[in-house]
């Protein structure tokens, strides 16, 4: 029994690739999406297994963390220890996804179905959010906070044009989750300011049809070519396409602690949750594929029911 909850926000700072492990169309190596909103997502278990790899690092300051290894995440395969671990990684969900705009370079794209599954998750982790309530939306129309984005009363994403309503309230919204999901303002100058400050100012809601195009459509899709040594041409069957989640998008993930199961000198669950809230809050992580080109930078922030926040 899972007795601690936390939540997990990862804001893209590179381009992030998560396999999905077969080819869609004309995309050889498309990104991890969920079935029934095809929302790209990044699963629990990839997940667990970055923050594993990378545990020793994060945790370098701490050497009572790094000795916990095994106890938080479970024994290597094939050990002839059976326990199983204290931590539980949750599938990441899309809440925010960068939309080029003809104003503002960019806007963070949202919709109403993605909002009200990360009210729903953090409720269900004890951190319900004060979020304010948002007018319903049709197709072809969205929410917008800043008028400075507008060409007259129309937003402009990418080649496509939409009815705005300026909603005061978005820039709550934006401001609560630039809160939660950054760090928090620290020494001038700070890196973050910029960010906290658009995504509070530039927050757009979409109709979730509308939404859903982008967040299938708009993703970042890299050509690799691999040389032949001796042609110096392409190889056979060396062109292919690679898709990748943007830099600036938000997804969300529960985290779960339970206490340690070793037999040995145990851990509460408390214990547990402080040393994950630790060693992965602030901090950047590598997930997915492609790290050695630079792929899979997200910014982790843990929130639970013990920090200070924007509740």
């Amino acid at each position: 029994m899972f007795e601690r909850h936390a939540a997990l926000f990862l804001y893209a700072v590179s381009p992030v690739h998560m396999g999905a492990g077969q080819a869609v169309g004309v995309i050889d190596n498309p990104i991890q999406r969920e079935r029934h909103t095809n929302h790209p997502c990044v699963a629990g278990s990839g997940l667990k297994g970055a923050v594993r790899h990378a545990w020793k690092a994060l945790a370098a300051e701490t050497s009572a963390i790094e000795a916990h290894l095994t106890a938080l995440f479970g024994p290597e395969a094939g050990s002839n220890a059976l326990h199983a671990g204290a931590v539980s990684f949750g599938d990441a969900q899309l809440v925010v996804f960068p939309v080029r705009s003809h104003k503002g370079g960019y806007v963070y794209a949202t919709c109403p179905t993605a909002l009200a599954r990360a009210r729903r998750l953090l409720s269900l982790l004890g951190l319900t959010p004060s979020w304010p309530e948002l007018p319903d939306l049709a197709e072809g129309q969205c929410l917008l906070a800043d008028p400075a984005l507008l060409s007259g009363d129309k937003l402009h994403l990418e080649a496509f044009e939409y009815d705005a309503r300026i909603n005061e309230k978005l820039a709550e919204l934006g401001k609560a989750l630039a809160t939660d999901a950054l760090p928090p303002a620290g020494d001038s100058p700070d890196p973050y300011t910029f960010f906290r400050e658009k995504l509070a100012r530039h927050l757009v809601v979409l109709e979730d049809g509308d939404f859903a195009y982008f967040a299938e459509n708009a993703t970042l899709v890299e050509t690799h070519v691999r040389i032949d040594d001796d042609t110096g041409t392409a190889a056979d069957g060396g062109l292919f396409y690679t898709e990748n989640l943007p830099p600036e998008s938000l997804l969300l993930a529960p985290v779960l602690a339970s206490g340690t199961r070793t037999g040995g000198e145990e851990l509460g669950a408390d214990d547990v949750m402080e040393q994950l809230r630790t060693a992965l809050d602030g901090r950047l992580l590598q997930i997915g594929g492609d790290a050695t080109t630079g792929r899979g930078l997200v910014l982790a922030r843990v929130l639970d029911q013990r920090q200070e926040g924007s509740r």
